[in-house]
């Protein structure tokens, strides 16, 4: 018998393969389906088991890039780079885990080819745009592609992404805070404006994505 967990996981996936085009990558199932979810940030300090710490850092910007924090939690308020880390860790191939990690070098190399300095030593303006000009070509090339979703090898950047909103919308702060959810929907009211349906906030059963 499912539980209700189970079942908040597996539409999570669902909305995020709604989002990637059409499919999460194998290993995001698994993990997430393991049980495997981002923690909100407490304050103490974090070390990464399969990332350096250098990369993490990285990590951690590029995915508050993608979910920044506004008046509802951000990506690292939630803790999506211990995820992110826990999952290339424990979900990942060896395969897998390199190609993440020399996309990684090959995003790093990319800002010091072009604009001289390290990602994170960039303006906040030019990490943002840095990371919207490999996003942007990339989900073009993934959304021409012809060969099965399935069988597609994500960039490193939609793999970012796909993690990013998995470990966001499958934490507490991302479900309930930025999408509301309830496990048992109450009476039926037609035509009610948006401001009186959950105080203004979309369901964690629709699509919300930022970037």
């Amino acid at each position: 018998m499912k539980t209700d967990i189970d079942m908040n996981r597996r539409e999570a996936i669902r909305r995020v393969a709604l989002l990637m085009g059409g499919a999460v990558s194998a290993p995001a199932i698994l993990g997430v389906l393991a049980g495997c979810k981002a923690e909100p940030d407490t304050g103490v300090a974090w070390k990464p088991v399969f990332l350096t710490a250098a990369q993490a850092a990285v990590v951690a910007e590029v995915a508050e890039i993608m979910i920044p924090r506004t008046d509802t939690p951000g990506a690292t308020d939630v803790g999506i780079a211990p995820f992110i880390d826990k999952m290339m860790k424990d979900t990942y191939s060896k395969d897998e885990q390199q190609r993440f990690v020399a996309g990684l070098a090959d995003f790093e190399a990319r800002a010091k080819r072009e604009r001289g300095r390290a990602f994170l030593e960039l303006e906040p303006a030019q990490r943002a745009a840095q990371v919207k000009q490999v996003h942007d070509p990339a989900v073009e090339a993934d959304r021409e592609s012809t060969v099965p979703l399935e069988k597609r090898r994500r960039p490193f950047i939609l793999t970012m992404k796909e993690l990013t909103l998995l470990g966001y919308f499958t934490s507490e702060p991302g479900a309930t805070q930025v999408l509301q959810y309830r496990p048992v929907p109450g009476a039926y009211q037609a035509c009610i404006p948006l401001a009186q349906a959950g105080n203004g906030k979309t369901w964690a059963t629709e699509t919300s994505y930022r970037f």
